[in-house]
C-alpha cells in the first residue's frame, strides 16, 4: 500500500507552467502567417523578382519592407516552436533532445538574421 500523498509523486513530472506561453506563441505567429504569406506572395507576383532593380524597389516600399521582416520573424519563430514540440514529444534520449533544441536555435536565428540583413539592405538600396 502506498501512503504517499499522489501530489508528492508526481512533483517534478509534471507541467513546468510554461505549456501555455508556448501554445499561445505559435497561435499568434500561425495568425500573423496566415495574415500576411497572401499578402508578401501577392506582391511579389504582382510586381515580380525577375531583375534585382524592380525588387530594390519593391523593397523601397516601407510598408512592405515593415511586412517582410515580420513575416520573416513569424516564420522562423513558429518553426522553432514547432520543431521544440517535435523534438519534445519523439526524441527520448535527454541529450540527444537538448543538443537538437540547442542546434535548431541557433540555426534558425542565423536564417532569420541573414534574412533580416538582406531584407534591410534591399530596403536600404545599398
Amino acid at each position: 500500500m502506498n501512503f504517499r500523498d499522489p501530489l508528492a509523486s508526481a512533483r517534478g513530472l509534471g507541467s513546468a507552467k510554461t505549456g501555455f506561453g508556448h501554445w499561445w506563441a505559435q497561435r499568434i505567429s500561425a495568425v500573423v502567417l496566415a495574415l500576411l504569406t497572401p499578402f508578401v506572395v501577392y506582391c511579389l507576383a504582382h510586381y515580380g523578382i525577375a531583375d534585382y532593380a524592380a525588387l530594390k524597389t519593391q523593397f523601397a516600399n516601407p510598408l512592405f519592407s515593415a511586412a517582410c521582416i515580420l513575416y520573416v520573424l513569424a516564420l522562423f519563430w513558429h518553426a522553432c516552436l514547432g520543431l521544440q514540440v517535435v523534438f519534445e514529444d519523439y526524441v527520448h534520449h535527454g541529450t540527444f533532445e537538448v543538443i537538437l533544441q540547442v542546434l535548431v536555435k541557433i540555426v534558425f536565428s542565423f536564417a532569420a538574421l541573414a534574412a533580416l540583413i538582406a531584407i534591410v539592405r534591399l530596403a536600404s538600396g545599398s
